[in-house]
């Protein structure tokens, strides 16, 4: 196990939400008519994720700088597409610079990496052959992480596109842990995929760099920007940010806007446990999850 996931797994992870508020939770639910509106919703959003596809669907996770929440949000959604769909669900991380991905969803091990496997998987492969140069996850869901845990690994436009030409049809969904923009690859991703995300840090700062950057994706070709949902990330429980107000003038570009709430399982880092994390979070995430997945079938 690698020693930063080793330290990670050390320590006593926290749930999500406090235990009053979970508490308060419970009792509104008890008490009003709720509930019932809370399983046709969540009925709704399993039917979008749980859609066939024909081919595999590529979702591009990225972000304009660091510590936004990106591979949080790359983790939370490939959990959240391999819980709800019954095709394999592949995480690639096209982001070498030791980023979080693998911590983030707990893979003990690193074996291939992105740029190895464009020139291992052969077309006669099976679906047991490709996964056995994969990190294996819960819920027929696998990992191919971007280095294995060293500085300094490289991973051009080209070694990217052969790692996803090869392992597409193998997966009914990718979702792909981009480097940050404007670095090649993950504009490379951005074009290619069938659906994007573009996390956001929820701060002023955030918003204006982020509507600079959206205001720039408006002169690509018009799928590009169609197909875009901004997470905006709440980093402290209190940010203080008029997020209605915020997510209108991000909408304004032709995106849609969902927001992940603060949570304390997430914020304390280390492997993601579903079951730690609070129910706002859970939900935030299959609302982003079904958003991305809708727009991803709209383009051919």
């Amino acid at each position: 196990m690698d020693e930063e996931l080793a330290w990670a797994v050390r320590r006593k992870p926290r749930h999500g939400e406090s235990v009053v508020a979970r508490a308060a939770r419970a009792v509104r639910r008890t008490f009003s008519s709720s509930a019932a509106h809370e399983v046709a919703e969540v009925t709704r959003t399993a039917e979008v994720l749980q859609q066939p596809v024909t081919t595999g669907r590529q979702i591009a996770v990225t972000a304009i700088r660091g510590g936004s929440g990106k591979s949080t949000v790359a983790a939370l959604l490939g959990t959240t597409f391999a819980h709800y769909r019954q095709d394999p669900v592949l995480v690639l991380e096209a982001d070498p610079a030791l980023g979080s991905l693998p911590l983030r969803l707990g893979a003990k091990t690193r074996r291939w990496t992105t740029s190895d496997i464009g020139d291992i998987v052969k077309p006669d492969m099976s679906l047991l052959d490709v996964t056995g140069y994969l990190v294996q996850l819960p819920n027929n869901a696998w990992l191919l992480p971007a280095s294995q845990g060293q500085i300094g690994v490289m991973l051009d436009s080209r070694a990217y596109e052969r790692a996803v030409v090869a392992l597409r049809r193998y997966f009914g969904v990718t979702v792909i842990d981009c480097e940050t923009l404007p670095a090649e690859v993950a504009r490379v991703a951005l074009a290619a995929a069938h659906g994007r995300v573009l996390t956001a840090p929820a701060t002023p700062e955030g918003v204006t760099s982020t509507f600079s950057v959206l205001q720039w994706m408006q002169g690509l070709p018009r799928h590009v920007i169609a197909g875009t949902v901004v997470v905006l990330t709440e980093m402290a429980p209190h940010s203080g940010l008029d997020l209605d107000e915020a997510a209108q003038r991000l909408r304004s570009t032709g995106v849609s806007v969902q927001v992940l709430p603060y949570d304390r399982h997430l914020a304390a880092g280390g492997p993601v446990q579903t079951d730690l994390l609070a129910h706002p979070t859970r939900k935030a995430a299959a609302d982003i999850a079904a958003s991305v997945f809708q727009l991803s079938l709209q383009r051919h």
